[in-house]
C-alpha cells in the first residue's frame, strides 16, 4: 500500500521540499486548502502523515487518519490540533518551535527601540504639522537608566537579551522555570511577577499561553505598572486582555505598547486597540523572513521523512 502524505493547507509559494521528502520514501503527496475539521477529515482519510498550517485538526480528522499517523504543525504553536483527540487516536504530533527564533527576537528589539525613543507619537506629530519634539518625546530615559523586563525567558527571550546587552539596560526577568543562578548567568536579576510589573520600564512578553499566563496582563496588573512603562508582545495574544490594554493606554496608565499577536486574528475592525494612543500594531509578522519560511518548510520536510521512517517528529508534542 502506498504511503500517503497530506498537506491540509498552506500559504507558501510551493511545496518542493515536502514533495521531495515524500517522493524519496515512495509516498504520494497531495495538498489542499482545507479549513474546518469536517472538511479536512474528508481528505486525510487513511493518511500516514498530515502537515497542518492553519486548518483545524479535530476529532473527525484524528479518527480519519491511519492509526499511529503523524500530524505536523507548520509553526510554533499547535492550538489548532485537538491534542486530546490525537492522544485517544494514538497519533504522534510534532511542531516547529525553532524556525523563527532570531526573527522574533529582532522584531521585538526593533519594537523596543521604537517605543523607548517614542518614534510612533513623534512620527504622528510631524505628520500632523507639529514641530514639538519634547512635547511628544517626554519622558525618555537614557538606556543606561532603563530597566528592561522579561515575562518569561525561553529561547526568544534569551536572544532578545543578548542583542540588547550593548545598549546598557539593566535586565530583570520573571520566570518560574528559571533559577537565580541561571538568570545571573544571562545577565539578569530574577524577580517575582509583582516586582516585574512595578520596576520595569519596558516588558517583553515571551511566555507561552497557559492557564496561569492567559489574560495575565489585565486591568489590575496594568495599573501596577509605572505610567511611563511599556509592553511588547510578540509571543501570544492570549497573554493580554486587549480591551484592558486599550483602556490603560487611553487613560495614560502605561506609556505605550507594541503588539504583534492578538486574541483573534486578523484583528477585528471594531477592536479598541485600533484607536488606542501610543500603540504600535503589526499583523503577526515577527516570525517573517524569507529564510524563516524556507527553514520552516525544511523542518517539516525532515519530519515527513522521519514519520515515513517510523520515527518520532524532530520536536514532538508531549500528549
Amino acid at each position: 500500500m502506498t504511503l500517503s502524505v497530506v498537506i491540509s493547507d498552506y500559504t507558501f509559494p510551493n511545496l518542493a521540499q515536502e514533495q521531495a521528502a515524500a517522493e524519496a520514501k515512495g509516498a504520494s503527496l497531495v495538498a489542499y486548502q482545507s479549513k474546518s475539521d469536517a472538511e479536512l477529515a474528508k481528505v486525510v482519510n487513511g493518511a500516514d502523515v498530515v502537515a497542518v498550517q492553519f486548518a483545524t485538526f479535530g476529532p473527525l480528522c484524528c479518527a480519519a487518519v491511519k492509526p499511529g499517523a503523524t500530524v505536523i504543525r507548520y509553526g510554533v504553536g499547535y492550538d489548532n490540533i485537538d491534542l486530546e483527540a490525537a492522544k485517544k487516536a494514538g497519533l504522534k504530533v510534532g511542531y516547529v518551535p525553532d524556525y523563527c527564533i532570531d526573527e522574533v527576537a529582532e522584531h521585538s528589539c526593533a519594537a523596543a527601540m521604537a517605543l523607548l525613543r517614542k518614534l510612533v507619537p513623534l512620527d504622528a506629530s510631524v505628520r500632523a504639522g507639529e514641530w514639538a519634539a519634547v512635547k511628544h518625546a517626554k519622558p525618555i530615559k537614557p538606556f543606561a537608566e532603563t530597566t528592561f523586563g522579561f515575562f518569561g525567558m525561553g529561547q526568544i527571550g534569551q536572544r532578545i537579551l543578548t542583542r540588547l546587552k550593548g545598549f546598557g539596560f539593566s535586565f530583570i526577568v520573571a520566570d518560574p522555570g528559571l533559577s537565580e543562578k541561571q538568570a545571573e548567568k544571562m545577565g539578569a536579576a530574577l524577580v517575582d511577577e509583582d516586582t516585574l510589573l512595578t520596576n520595569a520600564d519596558i516588558i517583553s512578553l515571551n511566555a507561552p499561553a497557559t492557564v496561569k499566563t492567559t489574560n495575565f496582563f489585565n486591568a489590575a496588573r496594568l495599573a501596577r505598572m509605572q505610567p511611563h512603562a511599556m509592553i511588547i508582545n510578540s509571543a501570544r495574544g492570549q497573554l493580554i486582555v486587549e480591551n484592558d490594554l486599550a483602556d490603560a493606554l487611553e487613560k495614560g496608565l502605561i506609556g505605550g505598547a507594541a503588539i504583534d499577536v492578538f486574541q483573534a486574528e486578523p484583528l477585528a475592525m471594531s477592536s479598541l486597540l485600533r484607536k488606542a494612543p501610543n500603540l504600535l500594531l503589526t499583523p503577526h509578522v515577527a516570525w517573517y523572513s524569507e529564510a524563516a519560511i524556507n527553514r520552516l518548510q525544511g523542518f517539516v520536510a525532515q519530519d515527513i521523512t522521519r514519520a515515513l521512517n517510523g520515527d518520532l517528529p524532530r520536536k514532538p508534542v508531549r500528549i
